[in-house]
């Protein structure tokens, strides 16, 4: 028996923004279904007596500067050629529901 569903595999197409065929979702349901197994394996390993580890490059936040390009262009120049902006800003679709 199948732990996923077809309905669950075309509601994360749905939220992936992406558009699947019955038979793609079929087949998706299928390495979905091996994908969890694989996972619920990690579940069978004895870790008892293993230390946490979260990293182990001792390494934390490493950032570089922010640097300024400039592009030679003009700002508000840009903001004329935008089929829509709001308050200075480029406005686009929502694409999160």
């Amino acid at each position: 028996m199948s732990s996923i569903s077809i309905e669950d595999v075309k509601k994360l197409a749905k939220l992936s923004a992406l558009t699947i065929s019955d038979t793609e979702a079929d087949a998706l349901r299928n390495q979905l279904d091996e994908i969890l197994g694989f996972v619920s394996k990690l579940s069978e390993v004895n870790t008892l007596g293993i230390e946490p580890t979260y990293q182990v490059t001792g390494l934390s936040n490493v950032m570089r500067e922010d640097e300024v390009v400039d592009y030679g262009l003009d700002r508000d120049a840009l903001l004329r050629n935008t089929p829509n902006q709001q308050d200075g800003q480029i406005k686009v679709k929502r694409v999160i529901e």
